[in-house]
């Protein structure tokens, strides 16, 4: 894929994987799948800090998808942070029979939000 493309398509996942964290993640964690977004037993406190800490992300991420380059550091925090969340809750949901649920759930997604950021990130953006 050529660098256009690239960017191109880096602009639309920013901007995707951004609302996603501002509306998703607390749609799943608190009404359509819980048990694989959440945490057991429930504890909303920790909940309402995850989903502020998402939102204010995926805030920065849409307004990241206007100049991406320019923005470079706060896309491979993105990635960097999104491998170790799922890194240690991988950990956790392996170790814990009641966290099993985040095997199919964030886990997965936050991996995924990862790959495809850095797939798309251009090679001159490199860390």
């Amino acid at each position: 894929m050529k660098q256009d493309e690239k960017i191109k398509y880096l602009k639309i996942a920013l901007y995707l994987f951004g609302v996603i964290f501002i509306v998703g993640v607390p749609a799943m964690m608190m009404w359509i799948w819980p048990a694989g977004w959440g945490w057991t037993p429930r504890q909303s406190e920790y909940e309402q800090m995850m989903m502020g800490l998402y939102a204010t992300l995926g805030l920065f991420l849409v307004l990241s998808a206007k100049d991406p380059l320019a923005n470079a550091s706060l896309i491979w925090f993105t990635i960097w942070s999104s491998i170790v969340h799922a890194g240690i809750m991988l950990v956790q949901a392996i170790m814990d029979d009641t966290e099993k649920a985040h095997l199919l759930g964030d886990i997965p997604a936050l991996f995924l939000v990862a790959l495809v950021l850095w797939y798309l990130m251009p090679k001159k953006a490199q860390p």
